[in-house]
């Protein structure tokens, strides 16, 4: 056996793992992963704001949600949230899995309902990383 460490691996190496890990996933639970994307588009179709996320298990897992510094203080991100719960109720969601950083919305998650279950201290020496959940 040999280690192949890299920080550029080949798309197939890197998509077989990720296969195989979710073939062996299936074995103990029914049905996969499903993106879920939410984008907001000015009159130009230009994306101002958008939320990426997956569902799977009953739960919506929230990746990246950004709104354009022009737009922000606008409620965009909140009706993007909304639009992702409810599309995440459609399809059998139970609850919501988000993290976020202090420097970035952790009052913004709680305003929105969410609960802090984890956190962990001292990213890059100064930052904290916030865990949330919420029931749908």
């Amino acid at each position: 056996m040999h280690l192949d460490l890299t920080d550029d691996p080949k798309a197939d190496d890197e998509a077989f793992v990720i296969d195989q890990t979710r073939a062996y996933n299936r074995r103990f639970s029914q049905g996969g992963a499903q993106r879920l994307c939410v984008f907001a588009r000015d009159d130009e179709d230009h994306i101002i704001g958008g939320l990426t996320a997956k569902t799977y298990w009953q739960y919506l897992d929230i990746s990246f949600l950004w709104v354009d510094e022009r737009h922000r203080k606008l409620g965009y991100a909140t009706t993007l949230m909304l639009a992702a719960e409810a599309e995440a109720r459609r399809r059998g969601c139970k609850q919501v899995i988000v993290d976020t950083f202090s420097f970035q919305a952790p009052e913004f998650y709680r305003k929105l309902g969410y609960s802090e279950w984890g956190r962990l201290t001292e990213m890059d020496g100064v930052h904290e990383r916030h865990f949330f959940r919420k029931a749908l």
